[in-house]
């Protein structure tokens, strides 16, 4: 068995604490102010990056103007499809608006040159037209179905042309006839004659075609 007063002073010895070990020089923690270059490092890094971040968004900026600059340009010289279309509708309209212009005072220059009697026949002329009502009828026992108001007014206008033309052939038989107005019905007759003649007026009749 160990001698009791020989083991205690080595239990002493070993539970001792141990000194720790000094630092060496340079290895020191970073918040000392004696630090190593090692701890500047990152904030030079980060200015750099900040610089750089900078200087590219001064490019991208000069970039993006550039690219706005010749959008511009190119917008300028060459419009959009819509654009231009617009475009030439407004010339289209403002030609067509300045020809009905000039018509109308042709029209009125015309018209104070007329005599008493021209101005009557000129007046009957405007006010003289078919009823829609009857042109209706007609249309829709025809083709069997229902027009709308424009096709109507359009037919009765084409049928106002269609009597003129008429009226005019007939003059001018009763003048080569040497009658006097007014017309009577052999002049017309013989003005819807010669129409058919010149083929200036459809033919109602179906002609049968033969096939050999």
């Amino acid at each position: 068995m160990a001698d009791p007063a020989r083991v205690k002073p080595v239990a002493r010895v070993s539970e001792a604490p141990v000194p720790a070990e000094r630092p060496k020089q340079g290895e020191g923690s970073g918040d000392a102010p004696g630090s190593s270059g090692k701890v500047s490092e990152p904030a030079a890094v980060q200015t750099t990056a900040k610089e750089q971040g900078k200087a590219r968004s001064a490019e991208d900026a000069a970039a993006a103007a550039a690219a706005g600059d010749e959008e511009e340009g190119s917008s300028s010289l060459h419009p959009p499809p819509a654009k231009k279309l617009k475009v030439e509708h407004d010339k289209k309209k403002e030609k067509r608006q300045k020809v009905d212009e000039d018509e109308i005072q042709k029209m009125q220059v015309l018209v104070s040159s007329f005599s008493e009697e021209q101005l009557n026949r000129y007046e009957m002329y405007r006010r003289a037209a078919f009823p829609k009502a009857a042109i209706k009828r007609l249309i829709q026992s025809i083709t069997g179905s229902s027009v709308s108001q424009n096709v109507v007014i359009a037919m009765s206008g084409i049928a106002k042309v269609f009597a003129g033309e008429i009226v005019e052939e007939a003059l001018d038989v009763c003048e080569k006839w040497g009658d006097t107005p007014p017309l009577q019905p052999k002049h017309m007759r013989e003005a819807v004659r010669r129409l058919k003649s010149r083929e200036q007026i459809p033919n109602s009749k179906h002609k049968k075609i033969l096939f050999h």
